[in-house]
């Protein structure tokens, strides 16, 4: 019998994409390093950017035998302040300050400044708290008069232009698809993004708008909710709404954390990815993972467990933002990321799941799905579960039980190849078979999981498939496979 084959990493790494990335030769070595996600954060860049960026992805993708996902990012409406006559100013504890959404956008000063979303004076009252440059600045609202909202500096320091704006406790009216999303959502459909990630929603109509707007040409592309705001989770009826109007959702703690307060935020995270996994969805976890890395080729011990933590929890993905697309350290930022996922995973409570073990099941493909896993974590001898897939929907079903075991997600669609790369412990391959008999589907499907080296000789292989291959919802079959000196 051959050596075990070396443990796969299960949760996937996202990675933001910009100059860092550009660098000559840097994107090879992060998708060589263990990218599985591309993000195109159209926040930043040109759809020119954009477009070269994915171009690259998929060409070294394709060179390497990997299937890579691109997530499209929508920058959403980010309630900013307007600028400063000198650049900056330091506000005081305890003095005034008013900012006027009618004050010129380049008048600002000690005393006040302008803001580029006219309707705050409408959305706040005295009482509310506002927090500036990500909670940096803390300003307590005392009055609205007509454009003005007066307010009492309460944390002081350095404010600069353009910094955003958020409202304690959430209540901002500013709808979540901006004109300039609508035109990025064109751009993200031109250019082939896998997922779409829809910033700031406040209830599933927000995903169901986006969803309208991608229309026919842009039915396979997963929308991903952003869940930045606190109306998104105030409550589990808000939230299962957003998760089920979605493919994926994400941890989106920066805007999130300034909102519900970061004392809110770890509880909040670990809510999220629970109830995401139980509707079978998608998640990212995201922000400041590994920000110091930005330019430190070494994570801090805080970073560490930030990523192990969110690992044990069973997110599906852990995301990078401007570690990799303005950092010093992109490469090592990956492979530092990689390594502690690989470390939290060897723990038994990442690979032991009661996932809907009391619950009924009314699909078929879902009860396949989920035997095969029970199965697969009990019986001896078992190295991976192999599924034959259309669209990924039954490696999806399967990677919500956790497990140490890789799940192959085995199609002939690339857009369902890359889709998987985005669920934890699914590794996405290429399989045709339409030139195949039926006889000869499970012994390829084997000996494709065998070259891979996931299985050697003597181990036991468990496969999903249905009786009519490329038909969605058709698997119906689970068989219990051996490796034999063939399939070597």
């Amino acid at each position: 019998m051959s050596d075990r084959p070396t443990p796969l990493r299960r949760t996937k790494i996202v990675a933001t994409l910009g100059p860092a990335s550009d660098r000559e030769g840097v994107l090879e070595q992060m998708i060589a390093a263990g990218v599985d996600v591309v993000r195109l954060n159209f926040s930043h860049g040109s759809a020119d950017d954009h477009r070269r960026r994915l171009s690259a992805v998929r060409e070294i993708a394709a060179r390497k035998g990997r299937s890579v996902a691109a997530l499209g990012d929508l920058q959403g409406p980010k309630i900013r302040i307007a600028r400063f006559t000198d650049g900056k100013v330091v506000l005081e504890e305890g003095a005034p300050f008013v900012i006027d959404v009618a004050l010129d956008g380049q008048a600002g000063d000690a005393s006040r400044v302008g803001c580029d979303y006219r309707e705050l004076a409408d959305d706040v009252s005295a009482g509310d708290r506002l927090l500036l440059d990500d909670g940096r600045v803390v300003l307590d609202v005392s009055r609205v008069d007509g454009s003005a909202i007066h307010t009492t500096v309460v944390v002081g320091g350095e404010l600069s232009n353009n910094k955003g704006i958020n409202k304690q406790g959430g209540g901002l009216s500013a709808p979540a698809l901006t004109d300039k999303d609508k035109a990025d959502l064109e751009t993200a459909m031109a250019i082939g993004v896998d997922y779409l990630a829809v910033s700031f929603p406040r209830s599933a109509a927000d995903m169901e708008e986006a969803r309208a707007l991608l229309g026919e040409a842009g039915r396979e592309i997963g929308l991903v909710a952003k869940l930045e705001r606190a109306e998104a989770v105030a409550d589990d009826e808000t939230l299962d709404g957003i998760i089920e109007a979605s493919e994926a959702v994400m941890v989106a703690r920066g805007d999130l954390g300034v909102e519900i307060g970061d004392e809110a935020l770890i509880g909040t995270q670990k809510r999220i990815i629970k109830h995401a996994r139980s509707h079978n969805r998608a998640v990212i976890t995201a922000t400041q993972m590994m920000e110091s890395m930005i330019d430190s080729p070494l994570p801090t011990r805080a970073e560490v467990f930030d990523v192990a933590n969110a690992v044990l929890d069973a997110t599906d993905a852990v995301m990078l933002s401007a570690e990799t697309a303005a950092g010093d350290f992109p490469v090592e930022t990956v492979e530092a990321m990689a390594r502690v996922c690989l470390g939290a995973e060897r723990e038994r409570i990442a690979q032991s799941s009661g996932h809907r073990i009391h619950e009924g099941f009314s699909k078929i493909d879902e009860t396949i799905a989920l035997s095969a896993m029970y199965a697969a974590n009990h019986l001896s001898g078992v190295a991976a579960i192999a599924c034959m897939t259309s669209t990924g929907y039954t490696p999806l079903i399967a990677s919500r039980i956790r497990s140490g075991l890789p799940i192959v997600g085995l199609a002939h669609s690339p857009v369902a190849q890359r889709r998987m790369a985005l669920y934890r412990g699914v590794i996405s391959l290429p399989f045709d078979t339409s030139e195949m008999s039926a006889d000869e589907l499970n012994d390829q499907a084997l000996a494709r999981v065998v070259a891979q080296g996931i299985a050697v000789q003597g181990d036991h292989v468990i496969l999903t498939r249905g009786d009519h291959m490329n038909a969605h919802g058709g698997t119906n079959t689970l068989r219990i496979l051996e490796v034999e000196a063939q399939h070597e």
